[in-house]
This record gives C-alpha cells, sequence and structure tokens, in this order.
C-alpha cells in the first residue's frame, strides 16, 4: 500500500466538523468582505456627490464674486486689482481642493485597509 502524504494524512484525520467549522469561518469572511466593499462604494458615491455639490458651490460663489467686483471696477488700476485678487482667490480654491482630495484618499486607503484587515467577530 501507498503512504499517505503528510498533508493528505492531516485531511483524512480532519473530523468532518472542523472542516464545516472552516469553511463556515471562510463563508463568514467573504461574505463580511463583500458587504464591506458594498458599504464603502455606496458611500463613495455619496460622498463624491456632496463633494461635486460643493464644489459647484464654491465656483458660484467665485463667478458671482467676479461678476460683482467687475461691475464695480471704474478705471485700469481697479481691473488689475480685480485680477490680481481673482487670481489669488483661484489659487486658495485649487489648494483647499488638492488638500481635500489627499484628505479623501488617505481616508480612502485606511478604510480599504481596515476592510481588508478586519476580521468578523463569531
Amino acid at each position: 500500500m501507498t503512504a499517505l502524504s503528510e498533508p493528505d494524512a492531516i485531511a483524512s484525520k480532519e473530523s468532518p466538523v472542523n472542516a464545516e467549522s472552516r469553511i463556515s469561518l471562510a463563508n463568514k469572511r467573504a461574505l463580511h468582505l463583500i458587504l464591506g466593499a458594498q458599504k464603502m462604494m455606496l458611500e463613495e458615491a455619496i460622498f463624491v456627490g456632496n463633494e461635486a455639490f460643493d464644489r459647484a458651490l464654491a465656483e458660484i460663489r467665485l463667478f458671482t464674486e467676479f461678476a460683482s467686483k467687475t461691475a464695480g471696477a471704474h478705471s485700469v488700476q481697479d481691473i488689475r486689482t480685480l485680477g490680481e485678487q481673482c487670481g489669488q482667490h483661484q489659487i486658495d480654491f485649487v489648494r483647499r481642493d488638492c488638500e481635500r482630495i489627499l484628505k479623501h484618499a488617505e481616508r480612502m486607503i485606511e478604510t480599504t485597509s481596515n476592510l481588508l484587515s478586519s476580521r468578523p467577530q463569531n
């Protein structure tokens, strides 16, 4: 008779109850991963919608401020000053936008890491 290899010998000695519990645990982990990914995708969709709305409002505010200052400019010097101020506002807006994107990326990396490393509670 041929001798069983070590992994086959261990598998043949394993009780069906133990194998069933291991399969059940694997199924729980897979379900946890799938539900966590689904929750993360829904939260991301909501976040993106809110960010797009906030950005649109900020752009509208900047445009209305520009339009009102343009209407109030009475000389070339006023228009030059207006251009400098609006340019600075745009630079500040882009800087805040970039910071917000970086914070969001950090949050997504942390959430993904937690999702992949977390274990379901029994």
